[in-house]
């Protein structure tokens, strides 16, 4: 089962378990996401294609990390007018681990709580003090 989403102005192909990296999205690591425009849906009933989308078909997914693409450099030069520019771009960018493909009225899954150890629960717990 795969499906076909939009965001950030492409289109991406993911299926479950994939890890997407697309153009940067709001929210911390570890919050769920929906992606509503769905263009394209295929599981064991066939393939849905929408018109431009997919009536009631999402996709979630979870946010892994923010992070930034490699240096780009423009270079412009004119020869024998002593003009250059150099100018460079980093893109900033969302990693998305994709959890499932939702059908219509479908609700997403939560992300999975991190488990706190015993050492840390200890630290966050207010100190007893024993004033007598």
């Amino acid at each position: 089962m795969f499906a076909v989403i939009k965001t950030g102005g492409k289109q991406y192909r993911v299926a479950a378990k994939d890890v997407i990296r697309v153009a940067k999205l709001a929210g911390e690591p570890g919050q769920v996401v929906t992606f509503d425009q769905v263009l394209m849906v295929t599981n064991d009933n066939g393939t849905e294609i929408g018109v431009p989308t997919v009536a009631g078909a999402a996709v979630s997914g979870e946010l892994v990390e923010h992070g930034r693409g490699e240096k780009v450099i423009a270079f412009k030069k004119r020869r024998r007018q002593n003009s250059r520019r150099k100018r460079g771009h980093r893109q900033d960018y969302t990693v998305v681990r994709i959890t499932g493909i939702l059908g219509q009225g479908e609700k997403p899954k939560k992300a999975a709580a991190k488990k706190k150890t015993k050492a840390a629960t200890d630290e966050a717990a207010p100190a007893e003090t024993a004033s007598e």
